[in-house]
C-alpha cells in the first residue's frame, strides 16, 4: 500500500520508511510559527518548563499581526513580551511593525517554508503552506513552547481525502470559490483530522495565490492540513525566495484515500458562505441584493497582490456605495509597495475605500473594522462564526475579492459578473 504526499513528508520527518494513518510519530519540524496572541502564552509555558534556549534560532518565526499596530495596552504588553523573548534568544525571523505582515502571507513571501518541510504554527490557518507542497498545520501554544525548545513534536498520521480538480476557473471565479464550494459540499467537519490532498489537471490552471487561499481554509472543513503537488508554478514561486535544499513529494499511485471528490472548475460559480458557518454556502446569484454595511478585503486568505488587483479592476472608475464602509488591507509591506507602484492604492482611495497597514485586525474582530449591533459585512476572510467580527448580532458573509468589491459598489451582496 502506497502513501499520500502528507504521509511521505511525515515519514521523512520521523526518520522512518513509512507511516500508517492513525500512527503516532515523533517528527522533526522545520519551522515553528507564532503571533502576538499565541506566542506570549507559549513563552510563559516555555519558561515555566525551565527551558533556557531554543532549538534553532533560524527556525522560529514570530509575527506580530493580530492586534498590531497595537490597539490597546493589553496588546502592547503582549507584543512587548514577544519582543523581549525574540531579543533574548536572538531569533532571526522576528517581524514587528513596519516589517510585519499577515503571518500566512508573510512566511511564504520570505521563503520560510518550502516543499517537503514540516511547518507548525500556533494559529489554525498555518495549513496555508500546503500550497507549496509542505505539511503545515496549526498547534496549540503549549506545543509551540515544546517545539521551540526541542524542534520535535508528536503527530497522529492523518488519513486523506483526494480532491480532484478538472477544467479551469472562469472569469470572476477564484480559489476562494473553490474552497467555499468544497466546504459547502462536505461540511465544517467533513475532513476532520484528515489531509485534503488536491490533484488533477485543474491544479495547473490555479495560481499560487489560489492555492494559498484553498490550503488556508482546509481547517474550515476540519482538515489537519491541505496540500498541493509541487509543479512548475511552485518552483517558480520559491525561486529566489528559498535558499536551502528542499524535496518535493508526490503521492504513490496506490495511495489510499478515505474518499474522492471531483470539482469541475469550468462549472464553478462565484460562491459565498452565509452566516454563521463556512459550510452555509450559496451561489452568489441566490443571495444578490441582500443589504450590507461593510466590506473587508484582506486577511491571510485574500490579501495578496492578485486579490487587490481583482478588487481594483472592479472598483476602478466606480464609487463605494454611500452607506457602505470598504476597508482594504494588503497582507504584507511588499504587497503594499507593489499596490502603490501599480496604482491600486490610488484606485481604492478614489473609489472611497480606506486602506490599512498590514494587520489581521477585523478578521477576528480585533480592530480596523469591528461591527456594531445588527451590521452585516461581506468579507474575504475565512470565518463567519457568531460574533467573529464584532457584536454577536452582526453577520459575516465570506466571499472572494471580486464579490466583495462588487458588493461594495452595489451596496448589497452582488455578483461581479453583473457589473
Amino acid at each position: 500500500m502506497g502513501m499520500t504526499m502528507t504521509q511521505k513528508i511525515l515519514a521523512k520527518a520521523a526518520g522512518v520508511n513509512r507511516v500508517e494513518p492513525g500512527q503516532l510519530i515523533e517528527a522533526r519540524v522545520d519551522m515553528v510559527l507564532g503571533n502576538d496572541i499565541t506566542t506570549p502564552v507559549a513563552i510563559t509555558e516555555f519558561e515555566k518548563a525551565g527551558f533556557t534556549q531554543v532549538f534553532d534560532r533560524t527556525k522560529i518565526s514570530i509575527v506580530l499581526d493580530h492586534y498590531t499596530p497595537c490597539k490597546d495596552i493589553k496588546s502592547a504588553q503582549l507584543c512587548q513580551q514577544a519582543r523581549n523573548f525574540a531579543r533574548k534568544h536572538q531569533l532571526v525571523n522576528f517581524f514587528d511593525v513596519g516589517h510585519m505582515g499577515v503571518e500566512h502571507a508573510l512566511i511564504p513571501e520570505k521563503g520560510l517554508c518550502a516543499p517537503g518541510e514540516v511547518v507548525v504554527g500556533a494559529d489554525s490557518h498555518t495549513c496555508t503552506y500546503g500550497a507549496l507542497g509542505a505539511f503545515s498545520t496549526g498547534i496549540g501554544s503549549t506545543d509551540m513552547a515544546a517545539a521551540m525548545a526541542t524542534g520535535l513534536l508528536w503527530f497522529k498520521v492523518p488519513s486523506a481525502i483526494k480532491v480532484v480538480l478538472k477544467g479551469k476557473l472562469q472569469p470572476h471565479v477564484s480559489g476562494k470559490d473553490v474552497i467555499l464550494h468544497l466546504i459547502g459540499a462536505i461540511g465544517v467537519d467533513g475532513a476532520l483530522y484528515k489531509s485534503l490532498e488536491f490533484t488533477g489537471e485543474g491544479v495547473a490552471s490555479l495560481s499560487m495565490d489560489d492555492r494559498f487561499t484553498i490550503s488556508n481554509m482546509a481547517i474550515e472543513a476540519g482538515g489537519k492540513n491541505g496540500i498541493f503537488p509541487v509543479d512548475e508554478k511552485t518552483m517558480e514561486y520559491i525561486n529566489g525566495r528559498v535558499n536551502r535544499p528542499c524535496e518535493a513529494f508526490s503521492a504513490d499511485e496506490d495511495a489510499q484515500y478515505d474518499s474522492e471528490i471531483v470539482i469541475d472548475l469550468d462549472q464553478l460559480q462565484p460562491t459565498v458562505a452565509m452566516p454563521h458557518l463556512p459550510e452555509n454556502t450559496k451561489v452568489v446569484s441566490e443571495v444578490a441584493g441582500l443589504p450590507i454595511d461593510q466590506v473587508v478585503i484582506g486577511s491571510c486568505t485574500n490579501g495578496r497582490i492578485s486579490d487587490l488587483r481583482a478588487a481594483a479592476a472592479i472598483l476602478k472608475g466606480r464609487k463605494v456605495a454611500d452607506h457602505v464602509r470598504c476597508i482594504i488591507i494588503p497582507a504584507t509591506q511588499d504587497i503594499v509597495l507593489q499596490a502603490i507602484e501599480e496604482g491600486l492604492i490610488q484606485t481604492f482611495i478614489q473609489a472611497g475605500a480606506a486602506v490599512s497597514t498590514p494587520t489581521c485586525g477585523p478578521c477576528l474582530g480585533g480592530h480596523m473594522g469591528v461591527m456594531a449591533e445588527g451590521e452585516r459585512t461581506v468579507s474575504t476572510t475565512n470565518r463567519n462564526f457568531v460574533g467573529r467580527m464584532g457584536h454577536v448580532t452582526s453577520e459575516v458573509i465570506l466571499a472572494s475579492p471580486d464579490v466583495a468589491a462588487a458588493s461594495a459598489v452595489m451596496g448589497c451582496v452582488a455578483d461581479p459578473r453583473a457589473l
